[in-house]
């Protein structure tokens, strides 16, 4: 199995759970391959080449980062024009992706996520991916105490801590396990 990792991280909050993700595969044997947005921007990647395709970043205000949003818009007009996008959206077989979204939430908890990791979900699904889950990981919101403190999630600071990266080495494994059957 070929997987490609991307993400975009401007606090190290999603540069975490990135990290995480490909320790944990390498560690199951798996050929794991790490790039931020702008890295595979740059080196022109196909992402039909990867049979898992995990693709992750903060919400900020319930979407993508500006970069993210251009790269994803980038790549759905390449693969368009190129004919790999079509009607009806058909599964590729043996193609997967993943959402992993990291969020702070301070107003309204995980649905400030949730529609990012949708946005993902919906980018997979015009490639033909078949969509295995979504994750969804706290991370503190820097800089702004009162945001990581008086929020909707409580005291997040520190956060992605231990037990959530902990926690995403689980769900890789858990992965890993329904994509073998």
């Amino acid at each position: 199995m070929n997987v490609l990792i991307i993400y975009w991280s401007a606090t190290g909050n999603t540069k975490k759970v990135a990290e995480t993700i490909h320790d944990t595969l390498k560690k199951g044997g798996v050929n794991s391959s790490l790039k931020r947005f702008e890295e595979a921007k740059a080196e022109e990647l196909d992402l039909y080449d990867y049979d898992l395709l995990l693709i992750g970043s903060p919400s900020y205000m319930w979407q993508p980062p500006g970069p993210v949003q251009e790269y994803i818009k980038e790549k759905v007009g390449y693969y368009h024009k190129r004919g790999d996008i079509k009607y009806n959206s058909p599964k590729l077989p043996g193609k997967t992706g993943v959402a992993f979204v990291t969020y702070s939430g301070p107003h309204t908890g995980i649905n400030e996520a949730i529609p990012v990791g949708k946005y993902f979900g919906q980018f997979f699904e015009h490639l033909g991916y078949n969509v295995a889950t979504e994750w969804y990981v706290v991370g503190e919101f820097h800089n702004n105490e009162e945001a990581s403190t008086k929020g909707r999630l409580g005291d997040i600071r520190g956060r992605p801590n231990k037990q959530d990266l902990d926690n995403v080495a689980r769900d890789v494994n858990e992965l890993l396990k329904t994509i073998a059957d």
